[in-house]
C-alpha cells in the first residue's frame, strides 16, 4: 500500500521528521518479531505523547490505513508483524516510570517501560511488578500487557490481568478512555483492563498502565529435583500443586531438553528423565516449614535427587539447566517452533505422555519444558531440515488437539497472533467467536488495528 500524502504530512507533522520514517531500512527493522515472520511496513512512527497515538489513530482511520502497535518485538506469534502494511507505531521512546506509590501499592508506567527496568525502580521501595517473562530485561511492560505475558512467578502471584489496576488508551476509533481504578477494589461497570490486556493491540492502543505491585518477599529457597521419568515428574508437579503452600516458581524440563542443555553448558545440568526446578518464598520464620511441605510433596515414586540450595551461588547453579535450554535448542534447529499450551494440572502426566507419543510418531524432535504450576509447557518443535519442517506442522496440529481434549487452551503466556490464529475455532465454540467480533466492531468498526491476528 502507498500511503496518501495528506496522512504522510500529518504524521511528519505530528511526529516530528526524527521519529517518523518511510525508509526502506527502518521498515525492514520493524518488519519482523521473533517469529522469524515478516511484512513489509509503509512507515514507521515513534511516539513520546498519548496525544499523538489518538492523533495518529484518527487519521489512519479516515484513510483506512492499518496500525500496528509494537514494543521490543520479542512476541513469537507473529503479534506486531504489519501484514497488511500500514504504520507500525513503536512505543520504544514513550518509556517513562511516571509514578510509584508505595502507600497504595501501584505504579504508573508508559508502554515502552522494560519489565527489567521497572523492577530495579521499585527494588528500593521493597515491592515488585509480579510478571517475569524470560525476556524481561528487554521486553516492554506494553507488550507483557498486549499478550498477557507472565512467566515462571505467575503460580503463585498470577499475570499481568491480575497485577493491572488501569489503562489509558486509544480506541480503534481515535477515541481516548480510561478504565480500571487506582483502587485494589472496584465494581463500576464492564471490566475493560482485563479485556484489552492479552487483545494483541487488536482492540486499542495502551499509553498508560497503572500497575498492582507486591511486596518483596524477605527470604527465597531454590530446590532442583531429579526423575526417573517424565511421568513421575509430572505427577510430582501435581502433588505439589494440591498441598497448601504454593511455590513462587515450578518449572518442568523433560529428559531431551536436560541432554540438549548438558551437551550446551556442560556438567552442572544433571541428566535425568525430567528435572523440577522449585522456588519458594516468604519470611525468613516461615520458609523452612513452607520448604519443608513442598519437599515432602515432591518425594514419592519415581524420584531420584532433591537439592535445596543454601546460598545464592548454589540456586544459580541449579537453574543453570533451564538457562541453557534456549541457546541450545537455536544450535540444533534455527527455525524452531516454540509453542506455549496450557493444560490442567492434573493433566499434566497426559499431556507429557501425549506429546512424548507425538513426537514418535511424527518422527519430530520435541523439547519440553515450561511453568508446570500453571499447567503452561513450552512444546519445542525442532525441524532440521524441510522434510521435518512439514512434519513438525503436521504434528503441531495434533498437539493442539491433544491439549483441547484435555480441557486445555492454545496459549498460556504467547498469545495467538498470527501463528496460532488458524487454531482459534479449536479451541472456542463459533458464538464464543462471534462475541468477541462484536468486542472488536465496537472498539474498532474499521479494522484499522493490527487486522490478520488473533481472531479467525
Amino acid at each position: 500500500m502507498t500511503l496518501p500524502a495528506s496522512l504522510l504530512d500529518i504524521l511528519h507533522t505530528t511526529f516530528g521528521e526524527a521519529a517518523c520514517s518511510t525508509h526502506e531500512a527502518e521498515r525492514i527493522a520493524y518488519a519482523y518479531d521473533n517469529s522469524r515472520r515478516n511484512a513489509l511496513p509503509d512507515a514507521v512512527v515513534f511516539a513520546r505523547e498519548h496525544v499523538q497515538v489518538e492523533t495518529l489513530v484518527r487519521s489512519c482511520r479516515k484513510h483506512r490505513v492499518p496500525v500496528v502497535a509494537r514494543g521490543r518485538g520479542t512476541n513469537t506469534t507473529g503479534a506486531t508483524v504489519p501484514v497488511e502494511g500500514g504504520v507500525v507505531v513503536s512505543f520504544e521512546r514513550m518509556n517513562r516510570i511516571l509514578r510509584i506509590d508505595p502507600d497504595n501499592r501501584f505504579a504508573v508506567v508508559e508502554p515502552g517501560a522494560l519489565n527489567g527496568d521497572l523492577q530495579r525502580a521499585l527494588a528500593p521501595h521493597g515491592f515488585f511488578w509480579p510478571p517475569d517473562p524470560t525476556s524481561s530485561p528487554w521486553c516492554s511492560i506494553g507488550g507483557n500487557l498486549a499478550c498477557n505475558s507472565a512467566g515462571p512467578r505467575t503460580v503463585k502471584y498470577g499475570s499481568p490481568r491480575e497485577n493491572t489496576l488501569g489503562l489509558r488508551a486509544v480506541a480503534g476509533t481515535g477515541e481516548s478512555f480510561r478504565c480500571g481504578t487506582y483502587t485494589s477494589k472496584g465494581a463500576t461497570g464492564y471490566d475493560l483492563t482485563r479485556l484489552l490486556i492479552g487483545s494483541e493491540g487488536t482492540l486499542a492502543l495502551i499509553t498508560e498502565a497503572t500497575l498492582k505491585l507486591t511486596p518483596k518477599p524477605s527470604a527465597l529457597r531454590t530446590l532442583r529435583a531429579t526423575y526417573r521419568d517424565v511421568s513421575s515428574a509430572a505427577h510430582a508437579v501435581a502433588r505439589i500443586m494440591a498441598q497448601p503452600v504454593t511455590p513462587c516458581a515450578l518449572e518442568f524440563i523433560d529428559d531431551v531438553a536436560l541432554r540438549l542443555a548438558h551437551d550446551h553448558a556442560g556438567g552442572d545440568v544433571p541428566l535425568a528423565g525430567a528435572m523440577l526446578m522449585i522456588e519458594v518464598d516468604g519470611e525468613l520464620q516461615t520458609l523452612p516449614a513452607a520448604v519443608d511441605a513442598v519437599s515432602r510433596a515432591a518425594q514419592g515414586e519415581g524420584l531420584k535427587e532433591l537439592r535445596v540450595a543454601q546460598t545464592t551461588e548454589e540456586a544459580q547453579a541449579l537453574w543453570s539447566a533451564r538457562k541453557a535450554l534456549s541457546p541450545a535448542q537455536r544450535t540444533i534447529s534455527p527455525n524452531k517452533i516454540n509453542e506455549d499450551v496450557v493444560v490442567p494440572v492434573s493433566q499434566l502426566p497426559e499431556l507429557v505422555n501425549g506429546i512424548r507419543e507425538l513426537s514418535r510418531k511424527h518422527n519430530v524432535l520435541i523439547v519440553t519444558f515450561g511453568h508446570a504450576g500453571n499447567g503452561n509447557l513450552h512444546v519445542n518443535l525442532l525441524p532440521r531440515d524441510e522434510a521435518e519442517r512439514e512434519r513438525a506442522h503436521a504434528c503441531l496440529a495434533e498437539v493442539f488437539a491433544l491439549v483441547i481434549a484435555l480441557q486445555g487452551t492454545l496459549s498460556g503466556e504467547h498469545g495467538i497472533g498470527l501463528v496460532k490464529r488458524e487454531f482459534m475455532p479449536l479451541a472456542l465454540e463459533p458464538a464464543t467467536l462471534q462475541l468477541m467480533r462484536n468486542v472488536k466492531a465496537a472498539f474498532d468498526p474499521d479494522g484499522i488495528l493490527n487486522p490478520g491476528k488473533l481472531l479467525p
